[in-house]
């Protein structure tokens, strides 16, 4: 993507542009910039945004997908893969499109575990539907757990004694083992960027492992994940 100066906002020409939810928008980060006649592309800095609309939003799933976009201005020096770092008080649009989509709800931390609910839009649930905790960088088999449905509500448990240090990734698999595994992630509220906003307790547990603290939290992408770390041996 071109980088270009930042448009001061109140000065010279005023433009106004759309983004239509018709006009397909791959998963990613969108930079924004105005391009006026043979010029120079301009970034664009954001001005005043009502998000709330996006906050109580409840999508039909009707096509199979989801489709979400939210603006934002990143941090100071946030990079994007293929591209510069972007300024704190660029415009920039995070986009996500999941086909189908499992939309995490609330989150309980209760002793060594946590409970999971949420709502599955764009395809139902079948006989032997399971959710999946898979170690991120292991190749080990997932641990599966059963889950409790109602209409295209969901909830089940992880417990964290079954847990060995590293990442977990948590996954829904409505049609079971024969059906798509989906990734559960919070994308239907007006935060871009959850992982600094939703924090969780962690809870020191003990494991075949040795003792742990663990407890979830958002990834840079909004997914759900579970953190287990390994306790210091005592001195």
């Amino acid at each position: 993507m071109n980088h270009g100066r930042t448009m001061p906002a109140g000065q010279g020409v005023r433009l106004r542009a759309a983004l239509p939810s018709t006009v397909p928008l791959p998963e990613g980060r969108w930079d924004a910039y105005a391009c006026v006649a043979d010029d120079e592309p301009l970034r664009l800095a954001p001005g005043a945004t009502d998000l709330r609309a996006l906050a109580v939003r409840v999508p039909s799933g009707s096509r199979g997908h989801v489709a979400v976009r939210i603006p934002y201005s990143p941090t100071l020096g946030f990079a994007r893969a293929g591209g510069p770092p972007s300024r704190q008080g660029d415009l920039t649009v995070r986009s996500w499109l999941r086909a189908p989509h499992a939309e995490a709800g609330d989150l309980r931390v209760q002793g060594a575990g946590l409970t999971v609910r949420g709502r599955l839009f764009g395809t139902g649930f079948a006989p032997g539907a399971c959710a999946e905790v898979r170690a991120r960088h292991s190749p080990g088999p997932a641990r599966r757990v059963e889950v409790a449905v109602d209409e295209n509500r969901f909830g089940f448990s992880v417990g964290y004694a079954a847990l060995g240090p590293g990442v977990w990734d948590l996954w829904l698999r409505p049609h079971g083992e024969s059906g798509p595994r989906v990734r559960i992630a919070r994308l239907l509220d007006d935060v871009a960027d959850k992982k600094p906003v939703f924090t969780y307790p962690r809870a020191r547990v003990d494991t075949a492992y040795g003792p742990v603290e663990a407890g979830p939290y958002y990834t840079r992408d909004n997914d759900l994940s579970v953190s287990v770390t390994a306790c210091p041996s005592p001195q």
